[in-house]
């Protein structure tokens, strides 16, 4: 089944007259390249759009049902392939657009979508006579001489039936479908609650002397943020340009503690709660889980993943965790001690003072900070050196092209070529945060690379981070960290943009989800090459090159906090499993149940009453439910598979070469464990990724 009707999860608009001519989604584009005219949408458009989507899909469902021929994989698993393409279109669009630029509107449109897409969903996938004859294709598999990439279709088109109840009774088709509506609608209201209570928190300071500490674009970004809200002096943010380096450099502990609890507490009760939302979303899960006759929504989600099952994701985690966590408890013990050295009283750090003395210690330690390296990060010397890597790698170009709009004023688009001159994809970069946008980074897709009646669609690819504005005095300058975000993110537009197949479902980031992330992991490596930092940082001002120094000393510092890090997103990962993995719902509240599952490997001190749970979006309402794991699982494939660049040359075209043609070109045509092994020659092991960042001899520890 299409993985776009598989999903059923989001948005249809408040319903208004709407002329059909006047409608963009009912004509096609003259844009080139067929892009979306931005220009032109409008809210009512959409509901008129998903209603005409929705009506022409079904009827493409119903005439393969009707079709008086015998299945076959063209009549009935290519044409099933096909189906829906006007209702792909318009998803496309506003799913994205409702993260990316929402309004209240737009979220009023999702609630009233949700319903409408479910009830499709369940349309196609409990439809009885379509799965017979799905059924009798895949009875006959052996036998059809199938090309990989066909015989992939088949397998996943019949599994999806399977996954999404087609073998239930009527009686559960039905709680199935219930299930399926309300986990939607839920997950739509998680996020628009965590939108909402990120947006709804500031710190509003009037006294100059309570900046202590604080950098001057920091400052400037109090003071833009606090001209928009129409106050005087500075106002700070949950927005992680902000969060992130107030925790870093503000001297005011109790202003810090302000800030952490802002962020900790976050739908934890009050107007935006998520915490029943929590509840009722992993209640839903293991009603679904144990419909379909697993033992919980984890061996579910596992399923069509690299790892397989539950006992191999729990090992995997056990296996970094272990050696992991020594270095961590060690690391915050240095910490401390430095801490201790130089004023601090408390007895003992608390989350509000880690991210402080940690960068105050990394200063002593290495001799330099973030203030340091900004100048040398101005955003448009980083898009160029990106851009730049993926032309030296894979030998593409990208031609900003003022005449396609973006969907804000802000996104740029770009004209991907490839070295022959071939169009490759459309290329949307949106960088800086607003209201209407949620945190984080991500990397989407408005259309993605298939090939249909003959014709070949290349894809619309975006990109969404929250990376620091220009301010009056200041160009937009990226952290060295966020440089790694955007090589992350980028990873994945390439692994879209270079996709090669026929069929839509199998290219581009439609792979497992252990998998998906190598493509944007391997990336963040070149942020750490001194050959390729020096080919751009350029201090804003005054031209001048990086210093060596300053190269060595970032080289130097890459593993600084490695095990504090790694054991921090191995708590994601336990967390997820954790919910996911319940046979029924916990007596303890979603704020002690975190807390309860995390203590074995907190190395801070617990807060009474804060909890990520409430806004942890990958698991709630994005697509790593019981799947946070595979980022780690992917940095293990990144850490081995990066090695071989660094044997051959981190600019060698020839391991380029392989890697696109073995990982980013196949998307999901052929089995993870084999693609990765095309390229690479073995399997990779947890030893790889302990090894990469200096956590491999626990032992060595005090």
């Amino acid at each position: 089944m299409k993985r776009t009707v598989a999903a059923a999860g989001a948005a249809l608009a408040i319903f208004t007259s709407c002329n059909t001519m006047e409608n963009p989604f009912f004509t096609e584009s003259a844009l080139p390249y067929g892009a979306p005219p931005f220009d032109r949408i409008r809210n009512e458009h959409y509901i008129p759009a998903f209603e005409e989507g929705i009506r022409q899909a079904k009827a493409e469902i119903d005439a393969i049902v009707a079709n008086p021929d015998a299945p076959d994989f063209a009549n009935t698993i290519e044409a099933l392939e096909y189906s829906g393409r006007l209702l792909d279109r318009v998803s496309g669009i506003f799913y994205n657009l409702n993260e990316a630029d929402t309004d209240d509107s737009m979220q009023e449109i999702a609630e009233k979508v949700s319903p409408m897409m479910t009830e499709y969903s369940m349309y196609v996938s409990l439809n009885e006579k379509l799965f017979e004859r799905v059924k009798a294709v895949y009875a006959q598999k052996d036998s059809l001489s199938l090309a990989p990439d066909q015989m992939k279709l088949l397998e996943d088109t019949y599994r999806s039936f399977a996954r999404n109840g087609a073998n239930l009774s009527p009686e559960d088709k039905e709680l199935f479908s219930r299930y399926s509506e309300e986990l939607s609608l839920l997950s739509l209201q998680f996020q628009k609650n965590s939108l909402a209570a990120t947006n709804a928190f500031y710190i509003h300071v009037t006294d100059v002397n309570d900046l202590a500490g604080l950098p001057q674009y920091v400052r400037d970004m109090g003071e833009q943020y606090a001209r928009e809200k129409g106050l005087d002096g500075w106002v700070f943010t949950l927005d992680y340009p902000c969060y992130a380096p107030f925790m870093k450099f503000c001297v005011d502990r109790e202003l810090r503690k302000q800030m952490y609890m802002g962020n900790s507490t976050k739908a934890v009760g009050g107007e935006f709660d998520n915490t029943g939302t929590v509840r009722k979303i992993v209640e839903l899960r293991m009603k679904i889980a144990e419909l379909l006759g697993y033992g919980t929504y984890a061996d579910y989600a596992l399923e069509e993943k690299m790892a397989r099952t539950t006992a191999a994701v729990e090992d995997f985690l056990e296996r970094l965790l272990e050696p992991s966590l020594p270095y961590a408890v060690h690391e915050v013990k240095e910490i401390f001690g430095y801490a201790k050295e130089h004023g601090f009283t408390g007895d003992e750090l608390m989350p509000w003072d880690f991210s402080f003395w940690a960068e105050r210690y990394k200063e002593s330690r290495f001799a330099f900070n973030e203030e340091q390296l900004k100048p040398y990060f101005r955003l448009e010397n980083c898009i160029d050196a990106v851009f730049g890597l993926a032309e030296r790698l894979y030998g593409i170009s990208f031609e900003e092209r003022p005449d396609i709009l973006g969907y804000h004023k802000d996104v740029k688009v770009y004209d991907v070529k490839d070295e022959d001159g071939k169009h490759l994809a459309l290329f949307y970069a949106d960088f800086f945060p607003r209201e209407s946008k949620r945190s984080g980074a991500w990397m989407t897709e408005f259309r993605g690379q298939s090939i249909y009646d003959g014709v070949e669609y290349r894809p619309f690819i975006s990109i969404v981070t929250n990376f620091t504005r220009p301010t009056g005095s200041e160009p937009s300058l990226i952290t060295h960290d966020e440089l790694t975000t955007f090589l992350h993110e980028f990873g994945h537009a390439l692994h879209g943009m270079l996709a090669e197949g026929r069929y839509g479902s199998l290219t581009g980031t439609n792979v497992a989800r252990d998998f998906v992330e190598l493509p944007s992991q391997i990336m963040e490596n070149w942020a750490y090459e001194p050959e390729y930092l020096d080919s751009f940082a350029r201090d804003y001002r005054t031209g001048e090159v990086i210093p060596d120094e300053l190269i060595d000393k970032i080289v130097a510092a890459k593993n600084y906090l490695s095990g504090y890090s790694q054991v921090r997103q191995l708590q994601f990962g336990i967390l997820d499993m954790a919910w996911h993995t319940l046979k029924e719902l916990p007596e303890e509240s979603t704020v002690e149940f975190e807390q309860k599952t995390v203590s074995r490997c907190a190395v801070l001190p617990a807060v009474p009453g804060t909890a990520m749970s409430p806004t942890f979006g990958h698991i709630f309402s994005g697509g790593y439910s019981a799947g946070y794991y595979s980022y780690k699982w992917a940095e293990v494939l990144e850490a081995d598979a990066f090695s071989l660049f660094k044997e051959n040359g981190i600019f060698d075209k020839a391991t380029a070469a392989s890697f696109r043609h073995n990982i980013l070109e196949k998307g999901g045509s052929v089995d993870p464990s084999v693609l990765y092994r095309n390229f690479r020659g073995h399997d990779p092991e947890p030893e790889a990724l302990l090894k990469k960042l200096g956590l491999d001899h626990p032992e060595s520890l005090e």
